[in-house]
C-alpha cells in the first residue's frame, strides 16, 4: 500500500525546501512564484527504529523499509479553482494525492518575498481553503445537476444522491470544507466519486524560523486557533534547518546537531509519522534471513487484508497466518525460539492484525 503526499501551500512558504529534506527528489527552489512548474515526485523511507532492531537479530541479506512518495505541487494562488496560475492542473495534482501537507508560512524574513506582502499564515491559509472549495463545489454541482435529471427516470440511487450532495453544497457555500460536513460514512459513498479535495485529511506544518521550533510563536498559535474545530493535525517545523541536517552525512553527525537544538527527532521524521496517524495507518513486518521488511496497512485490516497487500495470490488463497509480537520476537531472538516458547500463534482469516507484528503467510492458489 503506497501513501501519497501532496504539499500545497502559496508561493515562497517553503514547499520546496521542505520537499527537498522529504524526498531524494531536488526540486529547484528560486524566489519568485511558480518556481516548481511540474508537480516533483520523490519517495522517502519511512522512519522506524523496530526496523533496524529486527535486522541486528535476523540479520538479513537486505532490509527494505516502507515509503511514501511527496508530491510538492506548485504553489496556489487567489484564483486557482478558476485557473489562475494554472490552477487547475495544480488542482488535478492534489486530487490524486491522499492527504495534504498544507505548508504556512510562520516567520519573519525580509529577504524572501510574500506573494501578498505580508506574513499572515491564517489568511494564507484561508486562501488555499476558498481555492479547494470552490473546485469542490464546482464538482458537486455538475453531479447534483445530472442526479436530478436522473430523478425523473426512475433511478432510485438519484433521489438519496440529490439528498446527500445538496448538504455538500450548502457545506461548501458557507465557506467550510467537505472533511467536516455534517453526513455519516455510510452516506459519503454519494460522493466519494468525486474525490473532493477537502475531503482529504490535511496537516498544518508551520514553517518557523530556527529559534522557535521548539516552542512555536505568535504565527503557530494564530494558525492552532484557526483550525481547533477541523480535526487537523498541527505540526512545527523549520524548513531551513531541516535542509541542513538533510546534508549531513553521518548518523552521529545528525545526531548532535539535533542534541544542539533540543531536538529529539528530525521534524521531518514526526511529519511523516503524523501522515500515518493522521490516515490511520500501521505497519507490519515479515522477518527471514532473505530479507526484513516492513508492511503498511490501514489499521482494523484483517490477516488475508494485510496478506494483499504483499500480493494479491496470498489475499485470495489465504490459509492462515503465524503471527508472533515485535516485544516477544525482540525478546526471545527469533521465531523458533517464539515457537518454542508458545508465542507463536496461528491467525485465521478474521485475525485483525496489529500494529508491528511479525508475520509469515501460508496461502495456495
Amino acid at each position: 500500500m503506497s501513501l501519497k503526499c501532496g504539499i500545497v501551500g502559496l508561493p515562497n512558504v517553503g514547499k520546496s525546501t521542505l520537499f527537498n529534506c522529504l524526498s531524494n527528489a531536488k526540486a529547484q527552489a528560486a524566489n519568485f512564484p511558480f518556481c516548481t512548474i511540474e508537480p516533483n515526485i520523490g519517495v522517502i523511507t519511512v522512519p522506524d527504529e523496530r526496523l533496524a532492531k529486527l535486522e541486528v537479530i535476523v540479520k538479513p541479506e537486505r532490509v527494505v523499509p516502507t515509503t511514501v512518495e511527496i508530491v510538492d505541487i506548485a504553489g496556489l494562488v487567489k484564483g486557482a479553482s478558476k485557473g489562475e496560475g494554472l490552477g487547475n492542473k495544480f488542482l488535478a495534482n492534489i486530487r490524486e494525492t491522499d492527504a495534504i501537507l498544507h505548508v504556512l508560512r510562520c516567520f519573519d524574513d525580509n529577504n524572501v518575498i510574500h506573494v501578498d506582502g505580508s506574513v499572515n499564515p491564517v489568511r494564507d491559509k484561508e486562501i488555499i481553503d476558498t481555492e479547494l472549495q470552490l473546485k469542490d463545489l464546482e464538482s458537486v454541482e455538475k453531479k447534483l445537476d445530472r442526479s436530478q435529471k436522473l430523478i425523473k427516470t426512475g433511478d432510485k440511487d438519484a433521489a438519496k444522491t440529490v439528498e446527500v450532495l445538496s448538504v455538500y453544497k450548502k457545506h461548501l457555500e458557507s465557506g467550510q470544507s467537505a472533511r467536516s460536513v455534517p453526513v455519516d460514512a455510510e452516506n459519503r459513498i454519494y460522493a466519494a466519486d468525486l474525490q473532493l479535495l477537502t475531503e482529504k485529511p490535511v496537516m498544518y506544518v508551520c514553517n518557523v524560523d530556527v529559534a522557535s521550533v521548539n516552542t512555536g510563536n505568535k504565527y503557530v498559535d494564530a494558525v492552532k486557533v484557526a483550525v481547533k474545530n477541523e480535526n487537523a493535525q498541527v505540526i512545527i517545523i523549520a524548513a531551513a534547518m531541516e535542509a541542513e541536517i538533510a546534508e549531513l552525512e553521518s548518523y552521529d553527525e545528525r545526531k548532535m546537531f539535533l542534541e544542539d537544538a533540543g531536538l529529539a527527532e528530525p521534524g521531518v521524521n514526526k511529519l511523516i509519522k503524523t501522515a500515518y496517524y493522521l490516515l490511520s495507518l500501521q505497519t507490519y513486518f515479515t522477518a527471514g534471513v532473505k530479507e526484513v521488511r516492513a508492511w503498511t496497512i490501514k489499521k482494523g485490516m484483517k490477516a488475508p487484508q494485510a496478506a494483499g497487500v504483499i500480493h494479491t495470490d496470498f489475499e485470495k488463497g489465504f490459509i492462515k497466518a503465524d503471527v508472533i509480537k515485535l516485544k516477544d520476537f525482540l525478546e526471545l531472538g527469533s521465531e523458533s525460539a517464539c515457537r518454542d516458547a508458545g508465542k507463536l500463534a496461528m491467525e485465521g482469516k478474521e485475525y485483525v492484525v496489529e500494529d508491528g507484528d511479525v508475520m509469515h503467510f501460508k496461502f495456495n492458489v
